[in-house]
């Protein structure tokens, strides 16, 4: 069984508004990217590490794999219009068993830990599927400018990555979605979908998603601690 290891960084970042997409932003001296890949590259559980970018930045990443020797990444492709298409294009380049895993991580989520990362790869050999996901702490409206109502939050999750999937489980969806013009916003619901149980793995909340500029400063804070 191998592991694999895709990273969708595709997108243009508008929530973000600066001249670069996010993962690219340099943090002490280091793309926020590279924080990311180096968490896999440094995993023992994981054999090969794929990229999903636009082309306008395949220099840079040939690049930072040189510099900071990250050896593990076995292909970089273009992205798709979408992450759904990113992340199957990358699926489609692999010469993958149908009982290897597929992990899906977010380019601009570098704060994932170790431990939470092998857990969810361990499981994901047992379960098949999972998601780290978080627990909702706050108090949950549904409304358009006025509350309409309050939404139990006990059984309310809020996703993250990464997201891990038996390669046919995941091929298997993915088509199934695409034949059924379906979008979702990530795999676990994709999966989930496809008509397959995704277990969920508890997070953490340093393990978020840079969107804008003051998760850029929390992330600077968090680092320099």
């Amino acid at each position: 069984m191998k592991t694999y290891a895709i990273i969708p960084s595709g997108g243009d970042s508008k929530r973000f508004g600066g001249e670069i997409p996010k993962q690219y932003v340099k943090i002490n001296g280091k793309e926020i990217i590279v924080y990311t890949i180096e968490l896999f590259q440094n995993c023992e559980m994981i054999d090969e590490i794929i990229i999903a970018a636009k082309k306008e930045y395949f220099g840079l990443l040939y690049d930072l794999k040189q510099k900071y020797n990250l050896n593990k990444i076995s292909n970089i492709i273009e992205g798709g219009k979408e992450r759904q298409d990113s992340v199957y294009k990358a699926l489609s380049s692999l010469t993958a068993d149908t009982e290897d895993l597929i992990a899906v991580h977010d380019a601009a989520r570098p704060l994932l830990s170790n431990k939470i990362l092998a857990k969810a790869l361990n499981e994901a050999k047992i379960s098949d599927s999972i998601v780290v996901a978080i627990k909702a702490r706050d108090t949950l409206i549904k409304g358009n400018m006025f509350v309409e109502e309050y939404v139990d939050r006990n059984n309310i999750y809020y996703a993250q990555t990464p997201q891990i999937f038996k390669y046919k489980i995941l091929s298997d969806s993915m088509n199934k979605a695409y034949n059924e013009n379906f979008i979702g916003t990530d795999e676990s619901m994709i999966v989930k979908k496809a008509g397959y149980t995704v277990k969920i793995i508890e997070g953490d909340l340093k393990n978020f998603k840079i969107t804008n500029s003051s998760d850029i400063d929390l992330f600077k804070s968090i680092l320099s601690n």
